[in-house]
This record gives C-alpha cells, sequence and structure tokens, in this order.
C-alpha cells in the first residue's frame, strides 16, 4: 500500500476511502525590523525512505548555525515532525523541550504524521553560532507500519529570525499549519495574507516540508501568483520537494526541506497577498512553515489607554494614553489623528505631537465629555489613524491593530431616602432646637453607608465643617436646610432636609401673687411671646366685667386695671381669661380663669 508506487497506489485508492486531514497554514508571527531569517535543521532519515530496503529512522541528528558577526538572534522557532501520533518530548543540546503547540494528519485513515512547535529563542540566543542537536526523537514504534508506505520519516528544523543594523527595513511573516499534497489530494492552494509589499527588491521565501523525495517527480510545481518557482539544479521546476537544503545546497536532506526561493520577480509593490499553490502526482509532501521577507518601510501605530480618572457624578473623563510605532519598519509622522469612542459614538479626538521613532512611543492626555444619554456602563475604545469617521491617512504595516478598548463604569452618586422635615416648637421669632440624629440611619439605603450633617451645599461637597451636635441643635432662625453627605465606597450623594418650628400651645400659669417678691408677680403664659405675635388677652371679673386687655407689645397682667386717668389695684380673687391666639391653627380662643394673691 505504497501510494509512491502506482501499483500499489491504484488497488489502495479503489479498496479505501482516501482521507487526509491537517491544520491550515495561517499567520503565526509578523516581525517588522532590520531583520532577515534563516534555516537550519537535519532529517533523521539516513537515505530516502523511497530506497530503503529495511526500514530505518535515527533518534539524533544535528547541524550548525553559522550567522555572520553582526547578526543578532531575534527568534528561533524549533518544528520537529515525523511519522506516527507524535513524540513530544524531545531535547535540543539536552535541554529538555515541549511542545506549545501541534500538528497532525492522516492518511488513508491509518497512517499518522505530526509536527511540533517550540520557541527557543531564549536557549539559541545563549547558545549563538554553534552546533544544534536534537535528540530523544523516537518514532520507532510506527516504522514498520509507514515503512509499508514509504513514509518512514522524522527531522527537526530551527527558523531563525536575526537582526543586522546594515539591513533594510523588512517584515517577516511566519505562517504555519500542515498541509498536504499528494497523488490522492494533487493540488494545494494556500493564501498568505498580512503582506505589505512596499519594495519587492530581494524579497524571498522559505518553506519547511516534509516528507518530499527526490526520486518522485511527477507533476510536482511549486508556484507563487501563477509562476513555478525553480532553482536548479537543486530545485528543478518539477521537483521542488526532493530532499534539499537550499542554505548549504545539500540535496542529502532526506524526506524533508529547506528551500528559499528569490520572489522579487512575482510579487508586486501594494500586493497584500500572495497565493502558493503546489500539485503533485505521486510524492506525498507536508508543508509545515513558510516564511516570507519583504522590503516594507512603514509605521504601525498601535494606542493603549493607560490610565483613567472618574469623579463622582461626572461625565468628563480624564484619559492618558499611549501611541506605539513598535513593529514598525518606518517612523510615524507626528499630528497621526485619534479618535475616542464610547459604545460607537465618537466623544472625542486627538492627534500625536512629535514623529515618534521605529520601536518608540509617545504619551498624551485628553478629556472626554461622555453625553448624557450613554449609560453609566460602557466600552470606551481609542483608535489611531482615526480623523473621527473610521478611516485614517497613515499608511501602515497592519492596518487592523489600531484600537484598545476598555470598560469602563462612571461614578454614580448612591441611593438615599428622601427626608421629612424635622418639627420643634417655636421658642420664638421661629427659634427652635432639634434632634435629627436619628436621620444619619434614615437617610441611608444600605448599613455601609456613611451620613455626615452640614449647614450648606459647599461645605457637604468639600466635606468641611461638619454639625456634631445633632441631638440638641439650635436654630435661631427657621426654617433652616440641613445638607446630608451620603457616601459609599465610590461616590457620594448630597440630599437635604428641613429643620421647621411651629407654633405650638401656650401653657397657661394661673395663679398670681401680686406683692413685688418677683415671683409670679403678674399673669405668665408660656409660649405665648414672640410666638403669637398677635394674640390679644382679655381679663374678666367674676361678674363678667372687662378689666384689661393685652398684646405683644403690653407687659403681663399683675391686678392692675385702668378707670380714667388712674389705675386701680383689683382685690384678691378668682378672674377669667379670654386669650385670642389669631392664628390659622388655633382658631377658637383659649380661656380660663386664674387666682390672684396678695
Amino acid at each position: 500500500m505504497n501510494p509512491k508506487s502506482n501499483l500499489y497506489s491504484y488497488f489502495f485508492f479503489i479498496l479505501f476511502p482516501i482521507l487526509t486531514i491537517g491544520q491550515d497554514i495561517s499567520l503565526y508571527t509578523q516581525i517588522n525590523g532590520r531583520y532577515d531569517f534563516t534555516f537550519i535543521g537535519n532529517t533523521l532519515n539516513s537515505q530516502e525512505n523511497s530506497f530503503q530496503t529495511t526500514p530505518s529512522v535515527l533518534t539524533s541528528s544535528s547541524a550548525t548555525l553559522n550567522l555572520n558577526s553582526n547578526d543578532i538572534i531575534e527568534r528561533a522557532y524549533l518544528y520537529w515532525a515525523g511519522c506516527g501520533t507524535g513524540d513530544f518530548d524531545i531535547k535540543l543540546n539536552d535541554v529538555d523541550v515541549v511542545p506549545e503547540r501541534t500538528f497532525s494528519n492522516i492518511l488513508y485513515n491509518q497512517f499518522h504524521f505530526f509536527s511540533a512547535f517550540a520557541d527557543v529563542t531564549s536557549q539559541v540566543q545563549a547558545t549563538g553560532n554553534n552546533t544544534y542537536t536534537v535528540s530523544d526523537l523516537d518514532v520507532s514504534n510506527f516504522i514498520s507500519l509507514h515503512f509499508q508506505n514509504k513514509t518512514n520519516f522524522a527531522g527537526w528544523a530551527l527558523i531563525i529570525v536575526y537582526k543586522n543594523s546594515s539591513l533594510p527595513l523588512n517584515q517577516l511573516n511566519i505562517y504555519d499549519g500542515l498541509q498536504v499534497v499528494s497523488q490522492t489530494q494533487n493540488s494545494l492552494s494556500v493564501n498568505l495574507d498580512a503582506l505589505n509589499v512596499i519594495d519587492n527588491q530581494d524579497a524571498k521565501i522559505g518553506f519547511l516540508a516534509w516528507e518530499g523525495d527526490s526520486g518522485l517527480a511527477i507533476n510536482e510545481t511549486l508556484r507563487i501568483n501563477g509562476t513555478i518557482l525553480s532553482n536548479p539544479p537543486l530545485n528543478p521546476a518539477n521537483n521542488a520537494f526532493n530532499g534539499t537544503n537550499s542554505i548549504t545546497n545539500s540535496n542529502e536532506l532526506y524526506n524533508m526541506d529547506l528551500d528559499i526561493y528569490g520572489i522579487q520577480n512575482n510579487i508586486a509593490i501594494g500586493d497584500t497577498n500572495a497565493t502558493i499553490e503546489l500539485t503533485s502526482g505521486r510524492d506525498y509532501v507536508m508543508i509545515n512553515a513558510i516564511v516570507t521577507k519583504l522590503n516594507s518601510q512603514l509605521p504601525d501605530a498601535t494606542i493603549q489607554i493607560d490610565d483613567y480618572q472618574l469623579a463622582c457624578n461626572i461625565r468628563e473623563l480624564p484619559v492618558r494614553f499611549t501611541v506605539y510605532n513598535v513593529n514598525s519598519t518606518d517612523i510615524l509622522q507626528a499630528n497621526t489623528p485619534i479618535a475616542f469612542y464610547v459604545d460607537g459614538v465618537l466623544v472625542g479626538t486627538s492627534q500625536t505631537q512629535n514623529t515618534i521613532p521605529i520601536g518608540e512611543s509617545e504619551s498624551g492626555n485628553a478629556i472626554l465629555t461622555i453625553p448624557s444619554n450613554i449609560p453609566t456602563n460602557f466600552n470606551l475604545t481609542a483608535v489611531v489613524d482615526d480623523i473621527g469617521n473610521n478611516s485614517g491617512i497613515v499608511t501602515e504595516l497592519v492596518e487592523s491593530n489600531n484600537s484598545n478598548t476598555i470598560a469602563i463604569q462612571l461614578l454614580v452618586s448612591p441611593e438615599f431616602n428622601i427626608l421629612e422635615p424635622v418639627i420643634s416648637c417655636n421658642l420664638g421669632l421661629t427659634r427652635g432646637v432639634f434632634d435629627f440624629s436619628n436621620y444619619e440611619y434614615q437617610v441611608k439605603t444600605n448599613p455601609s453607608q456613611t451620613a455626615t450633617f452640614y449647614e450648606n451645599y459647599d461645605d457637604a461637597f468639600n466635606e468641611v465643617n461638619p454639625i456634631f451636635n445633632t441631638t440638641n441643635y439650635e436654630v435661631i432662625t427657621s426654617p433652616k436646610e440641613i445638607f446630608i453627605r451620603i457616601e459609599d465606597d465610590n461616590c457620594f450623594a448630597i440630599t437635604s432636609f428641613f429643620l421647621q418650628t411651629k407654633n405650638c400651645p401656650p401653657t397657661v400659669y394661673n395663679a398670681v401673687s401680686a406683692n413685688n417678691d418677683t415671683l409670679n408677680d403678674s399673669f405668665f403664659i408660656d409660649g405665648l411671646r414672640d410666638i403669637f405675635v398677635n394674640f390679644r388677652l382679655e381679663i374678666y371679673n367674676r361678674w363678667g366685667k372687662h378689666l384689661w386687655t393685652g398684646n405683644n407689645n403690653k407687659p403681663n397682667w399683675n391686678g392692675y386695671v385702668q378707670e380714667g386717668i388712674g389705675s386701680k389695684l383689683v382685690p384678691e380673687g378668682t378672674y377669667f381669661y379670654i386669650l385670642y391666639l389669631n392664628d390659622p391653627s388655633y382658631p377658637e380662643p383659649l380661656n380660663g380663669y386664674l387666682y390672684l394673691t396678695r
């Protein structure tokens, strides 16, 4: 059942359903700057599997990294692959490596293939130019089965991204996945997106592929944008995946390929994507990673909302933000516009102040006014390179990373209970003494709230001069408004209530001892004067004769009556009074008696 053999492949195709699954090639990461890339790696096959007479796959192999002295390692990504369901516990220079991502393929429902990925940047940076050995990569449990299909293999590769100040500004895209082309699936199309071709000078593309055979060259092509890629004699136009390493010019990289092609004539300035097409009439080839390098001198503006300040019941929102030009290949010009949206509604604009160099940033501030119809919970979005209508003016490396969104909840006043006026008796000229201590608890809707009393709104707002005496608070003139500041963990509210006096019924002391001893020398009615200011008091003797009339302007009656041009001291005895309060609350006069002694 060897798809590399016409006879076996023919019968297998008739007798068994064809099933090949994998993971689509897609963009893994993009790196911008004075960067380039290279491959190193090695097969674990000592001979191409198509020509093996007995199955054999090694468990380790080595390759040497030899960068120029001014090349600085920026990234290092390790891929390893083989037949079977996978060995994910390997070593790189005797250091354990565990995959961060894995890929898989199944052919004919029984032949499994795997690939794995690990970021080994720190290890390779520490090691630098040296020999790298991958060991403990063991697929021995699957060799016998795969030898029947001549697909027993294993291998590894490092994609090295390096920096050099002498390089032009480039954009590197690394795509990965695991997709297949074979005689049963004899064409494959891969779309490489996120490209930005500003200049196609020295553009190149690299392929990491597994299981290609030099001896199988039936309709095997590799195209980009419809044009065949080739590098003869190493990579003929009809045998692209033939176990070669174009970096070392080796043709003994059995059943794997590390090939790099120049593509400056295959892409055009302005291209944002490219189409890779593979065909195969027999060879079973798995594409694992594709790397592109394009000369691309453009800024890449991104923005981050760093901080914001909330004030209680205030819809003006000060915001601090930073505009970055980090993953870029050119400066970001000054006056790049910035727009701020709240739930999609434009609420403010700003712009960068200075030119932002590659890898640098600039911080700024804006004060945004949140419309009253926006709920207190909303999403704030900052967008750089946006003139306020979701369109920009700057051509960037990446046009889809210009925004940053955060959730915000405005601070709003806590709820509180409405308080009724506090009523106390008028002590004269609307003076009163009040106890409103229980309002500290009545105003709150939550026990965790705090309530503090103040004599005016400004004091309450600024939290100064609080009222401490709430049980015996004297007011000289009423009504008087008292303010309460209610606070919770986030915000405060200010409400108020009134202190009001009412004219309480007067108290009549009906014993008069008019002997000038200063004790009860006159007829005293408590709670009358300066309270019922329009009162009229009439005194009568026991036979109903009117003796005296008083009001708020006359002293209390002390037993004298006016007759003619003089006055007369009345005798001891019982007398009667009628008190007209002339108050709407007391329409009927009060009457009673008093007893006068000497």
